[in-house]
């Protein structure tokens, strides 16, 4: 990809899907107390400002002055939903050689793609070898983050986003089971229909929202290996199979609330959490958000399987830092990404954050029945990259993608869509 191109992409672009795992909730910016007078801050970027994400960085933040009192700290989080406000001012400084000392960039194409291959980042290797991370972090995850050989960025989390998530009192009461195919779906489906039961929540005012849907159908029909070929360019978008998933899609938004495009993820996750719709598809930052904004208990109020057909697969979306080009105080960020890729620092961070450590030597007992859950299943589960969240391909196509979905989720014109995304296929090969 073109380095113009780039700039222009990130400053322009505002539908990319980042995390779903952001708020809209606003919040100041904290500066870390304590330091040195007159030395160089260390700069926090991300866009974690919600419930559960800024009490996960806080904590980090704090463990980390902890152990470096003299090192002053800011905390630059951006508020603004799907980290678009973020990505909007961090290409900005970028493009001005303005880097921050550190920023959240997703594993995958949105870092490799992206700021590693416009040159704007330092490789860790040399970090990894003296921490020892080599055989900490899954060798498939320390792909997500490399390039060339080269290792980028530091994971500090692992998010699911192949989770279907169900109100238990609504499955309870009409004595279903959760759905683990999509037969078992539709099934369900229309049964919660024909009881006046939205059977499937959705909120896509950001039109990540449906595209992360759309993904979890693709995973669970192509499975991992041809839905990882569709990067490559191995397997067409006029594949059979990825026709059969757009169908199946088709049929799913079938059974949506109406008010879905006036919605977002949390909206849409809140009308499963009053019971006023049955399941919601999305990551499990959706899990912090019931517990921590809306004091639900796991599997009390709400339940949780993998998607249909997903069972034994796991869509990862990982949140990592590196360490930018320019930076005047590149050994102070080498440091906070030693205490952040640590088991203090991993273990500090995600029981707030309700993901799970992206190490695979973590505390399991800091974590609740869905963090434990989640981590058994990471070690065995084939990984998927998320499309919608940005690891999968450049964002040139997710930016496509987003804006076909959200056409195709109006007009549900599968030809359209699959033209579309053939077309849009012409960015994998930048």
């Amino acid at each position: 990809m073109k380095k113009k191109g780039l700039w222009l992409s990130l400053a322009l672009t505002f539908s990319l899907a980042l995390t779903g795992c952001n708020s809209d909730s606003a919040s100041k910016n904290t500066s870390g107390s304590g330091g040195e007078k007159g030395k160089e801050k260390l700069e926090i970027f991300s866009w974690w400002t919600g419930a559960g994400e800024e009490d996960g960085l806080k904590a980090l933040i704090k463990l980390f002055q902890e152990k470096y009192p003299d090192i002053p700290v800011e905390n630059a989080a951006v508020a603004g939903g799907a980290g678009t406000n973020a990505k909007a001012v961090l290409a900005s400084r970028m493009q001005g050689n303005d880097p921050p000392a550190t920023f959240q960039v997703h594993g995958g194409a949105e870092l490799n793609a992206g700021w590693v291959a416009a040159g704007k980042m330092e490789p860790l290797n040399d970090l990894y070898e003296k921490e020892g991370w080599m055989d900490k972090f899954p060798k498939s995850l320390i792909d997500m983050v490399s390039k060339d050989g080269k290792i980028y960025s530091v994971p500090v989390n692992i998010h699911r986003g192949n989770v279907l998530w169900y109100n238990k009192k609504i499955f309870d009461e009409n004595g279903l089971q959760p759905p683990k195919t999509f037969d078992e779906f539709f099934q369900v489906a229309d049964k919660l229909k024909a009881k006046g039961i939205t059977p499937l929540a959705l909120g896509d005012k950001e039109p990540w929202a449906a595209t992360h849907i759309f993904e979890t159908v693709l995973l669970g029909t192509l499975g991992v290996d041809d839905y990882k070929k569709l990067w490559t360019g191995e397997l067409s978008f006029d594949d059979a199979k990825v026709k059969e998933a757009v169908n199946t899609f088709k049929k799913m938004l079938n059974y949506i609330n109406e008010d879905h495009s006036s919605r977002n993820w949390q909206d849409a996750a809140q009308l499963v959490a009053k019971g006023e719709a049955a399941m919601n598809i999305m990551g499990d930052w959706v899990k912090g958000y019931f517990v921590n904004d809306l004091k639900l208990k796991v599997n009390e109020d709400f339940g949780y399987v993998p998607t249909p057909n997903t069972d034994g697969q796991f869509m990862v979306i990982t949140d990592t830092f590196g360490l930018p080009k320019g930076v005047k105080n590149p050994d102070d960020v080498k440091k906070f990404l030693a205490v952040l890729g640590s088991v203090e620092g991993q273990d500090a961070f995600n029981p707030l954050k309700g993901s799970i450590p992206a190490r695979i030597d973590a505390d399991v007992s800091k974590y609740d029945e869905y963090g434990k859950a989640t981590i058994e299943d990471f070690k065995t589960a084939k990984l998927a990259p998320s499309l919608a969240h940005g690891s999968a391909a450049p964002e040139g196509f997710v930016t496509k993608v987003n804006q076909a979905v959200n056409i195709f989720v109006t007009q549900k014109d599968v030809k359209s869509f699959i033209d579309t995304l053939v077309s849009a296929s012409a960015e994998l090969k930048k």
